[in-house]
């Protein structure tokens, strides 16, 4: 709700130079979770009580939670890999915030071998602190089959 209503008080545009995280440092973000330990992505999220949702369980209140609780819907994986598709949109919403909505790729090889391919959508919120763009909130979720 409160991502609507800063979208609707002031028309975000599409990200120009200097006005938020580069699609490159999104890619970096989930570079990180090819790992499939969430405690390797500390330095990418905000400390302290910030909302995550994930795909499962529905939500986490700080990333300590979300470290481990996706490190753990892991645990049957081998292997991931992890691309943030071309609709990757950054929209900046004063100085130091930001927010983005893109589709990720993922690729996950399960224990047993098996390849589970899926489209992800994320939509996160970012705020620069100490010169640094980091997740405050993140939503990760799968459309319904």
């Amino acid at each position: 709700m409160t991502l609507s209503g800063l979208a609707l008080a002031k028309p975000a545009a599409k990200k120009s130079a200097g006005s938020g995280p580069d699609k490159a440092y999104l890619q970096k973000i989930w570079d990180g979770w090819n790992s499939l330990d969430g405690s390797k992505q500390v330095a990418f999220y905000a400390k302290g009580p910030h909302t995550y949702f994930d795909v499962a369980p529905l939500k986490y209140s700080n990333f300590d939670e979300y470290a481990v609780g996706v490190t753990k819907g892991f645990a049957d994986y081998s292997g991931a890999k992890f691309d943030v598709n071309d609709d990757a949109e950054v929209h900046s919403f004063g100085a130091d915030n930001a927010w983005v909505a893109a589709t990720v790729k993922g690729e996950l090889k399960r224990k047993s071998g098996k390849v589970e391919m899926l489209t992800l959508r994320w939509t996160a919120i970012f705020h620069k602190e100490e010169g640094k763009w980091i997740i405050v909130h993140e939503h990760v979720s799968v459309p319904m089959q």
